[in-house]
């Protein structure tokens, strides 16, 4: 069945300031029973995944147990199957449902994404970093509608904008000093008023491109949300959700942790929720790609229902609740992550594969009328797509060495060195979003075979490449960067380094001293001599905290993008995993 959408407010901010009243509910004498049911199905991060993942993606592990899952029609089924027998469903998101997609949704500007989302019945969600990775400008027309201002409706139809409310309480307008969107969505479950209050994380300056979002500011995640938590009880909203684009982790042991568990927990949501008010009862988290259920105390110390769903569509997040019709609380809550199965059963507790050891998906719980419109953009882009552009000899894949370096790390920074000719090339991991896989066969192609889909899906940013000139000196204070308290740094993220630069880090030394022995095909880096660094742009501009890449000089943009750097290497392959072991690290 549909989903109920019922009576429902989005308030914008000047709505709130002036709003009268929100209808009461209706005493409890009237309405009979003391409670109310009510559900909210909720996914995360996204990402685009209209089709089901392949290679080390294609499953769910956990729990000891490996699930194909994911792919748009699977999601929309689940959905379905979940909302049977509810009479009062909100379908929810917290963000990151576009940005860093593959071409299938990228090439038309993720409005594919978003008329997917419509079609599922997606109806509010937070903002994540990645819905900035185009600009404010951009998120608000994928919001409202309207033809792209350079590329137009590319599909032939025209893009009537998202159905669904983008939520962005402390997205904040330098000018207005307002919320570029609602910071707010008021739903009635039963006559009772439930509030979502939707946000992005505070540090999303430091993980999108600054050039998009120079109009904007990004407010503390624990005083917005309580803020508007303040305003909603106001006007008698006592049930409250927090659609966060942050989040947490379980800890590693064996066998994975399940969906549903809460195994040595960590990560920045846990501070923020212990400061939360605590009519908040529900937090649907995410940005960390990671699947748990938690309940974590509040600043009162009572316990709010902590979720994720993983990511790109493979998991759904069933939250059932109760609520007091007397108060307008909640009374009751419960979620549990149920996996987006996309496989055939083999009957012995496993899965069917296709000769090449892919998995086989099922077409008994493909939902048709998501496959017609996922169909469309895949016809559409298919020429494109399955292109061939060169080949590998082995998997390539993002998994990082105890010093931070990758075999793909090291293949996109030698392929953006070449294609700039310059003498050093560094790239950020948080850029490289898939593995090359040499079985994936997305369009036919042999064993090794590379299409410029596979490659687009692992740089999808259409970052442009830049090169600069930075002395030795200026190169050690940027690499000096990737380690937290150095220079404003948060966060170690760890650059992936191209052919011949080589160092060594030490965790235990204190920050600004971190990097020896660095080195330029064996010779000594000078701190005095000029070298040609090429990053792409985002780096350039200060993102990820390198602001120490912002003060290179003779600044050159070579022509198209870094993916296109990427397929020119990948054209003279086979290329071989890169050797990881340009960066050693000591204690």
């Amino acid at each position: 069945m549909p989903p109920s959408r019922g009576k429902r407010i989005v308030m914008s901010v000047a709505a709130l300031v002036t709003a009268a009243v929100i209808p009461a509910a209706p005493s409890a004498a009237a309405q009979g029973a003391a409670v109310v049911k009510g559900q909210i199905l909720s996914y995360n991060d996204f990402h685009g995944a209209i089709d089901p993942p392949t290679g080390t993606g294609a499953v769910v592990n956990a729990g000891g147990v490996s699930t194909p899952a994911g792919g748009v029609e699977y999601l929309a089924t689940t959905l379905k199957r979940l909302r049977a027998g509810s009479p009062h469903t909100i379908t929810a998101g917290a963000g990151d449902l576009i940005g860093a997609t593959p071409l299938v949704s990228a090439a038309f500007h993720d409005e594919p994404t978003i008329e997917l989302m419509n079609q599922i019945g997606l109806q509010v969600s937070s903002v994540g970093n990645h819905e900035f990775d185009e600009g404010v400008a951009e998120l608000i027309r994928i919001q409202r509608g309207g033809c792209h201002p350079v590329d137009g409706c590319q599909d032939g139809d025209p893009y009537r904008g998202a159905k669904f409310s983008y939520l962005a309480a402390n997205t904040i307008d330098k000018k207005t000093k307002l919320p570029i969107l609602p910071p707010v969505d008021i739903r009635f479950v039963g006559g009772v008023p439930v509030g979502f209050i939707g946000m992005t994380l505070e540090g999303t300056p430091g993980i999108v491109n600054p050039a998009g979002i120079t109009g904007v500011t990004f407010t503390d995640e624990v005083q917005t949300a309580n803020k508007w938590s303040n305003v909603l009880r106001t006007l008698g909203v006592r049930a409250q959700v927090l659609l966060l684009h942050e989040g947490g982790t379980q800890a590693a042991v064996t066998p994975t942790p399940g969906v549903s568990d809460c195994t040595g927990f960590t990560g920045p949501v846990v501070p923020i929720v212990a400061g939360l008010n605590p009519e908040i009862g529900v937090v649907v988290s995410g940005h960390t790609h990671r699947f748990y259920q938690c309940e974590l105390p509040n600043r009162t110390g009572a316990r709010t229902v902590v979720t994720s769903a993983g990511n790109n569509g493979q998991l759904v997040t069933d939250i059932d609740y109760t609520l007091d019709k007397r108060t307008g609380r909640f009374a009751g809550i419960t979620a549990t992550n149920v996996i987006v199965e996309n496989g055939i059963p083999d009957g012995s507790g496993g899965w069917r594969k296709d000769a090449a050891g892919a998995y086989l998906r099922n077409p008994d719980t493909v939902d048709p009328a998501a496959k017609k419109v996922a169909d469309k953009y895949r016809t559409a882009v298919a020429p494109i797509a399955n292109r061939l552009v060169g080949s590998i000899s082995a998997d390539i894949t993002r998994t990082a060495t105890p010093a931070g370096e990758s075999p793909l790390g090291d293949v996109i920074a030698d392929a953006q060195r070449s294609y700039t000719n310059a003498q050093i090339a560094l790239m950020n991991p948080g850029g490289i979003r898939a593995d090359l896989d040499a079985d994936q066969s997305s369009g036919g192609e042999a064993y090794g075979q590379v299409t410029y889909g596979e490659a687009f899906t692992v740089q999808p940013f259409n970052n442009l490449v830049v090169t600069q000139t930075f002395t030795g000196a200026q190169l050690k204070d940027v690499l000096e960067q990737q380690f937290a308290g150095y220079a404003g740094q948060t966060v170690q993220r760890i650059l992936q380094v191209s052919a011949g630069l080589t160092y060594t880090w030490s965790a235990s030394a204190p920050a600004g001293s971190k990097v020896g022995a660095l080195a330029l095909n064996g010779v000594p880096i000078d701190p005095a001599a000029n070298y040609s660094v090429t990053t792409n742009d985002f780096l350039a501009n200060g993102g990820d905290g390198f602001s120490n890449l912002t003060v290179g000089t003779g600044r050159v943009t070579a022509p198209g993008f870094d993916v296109d750097a990427l397929v020119a290497l990948l054209a003279t392959g086979p290329i071989p995993p890169g050797p990881a072991n340009r960066i050693t690290t000591t204690s």
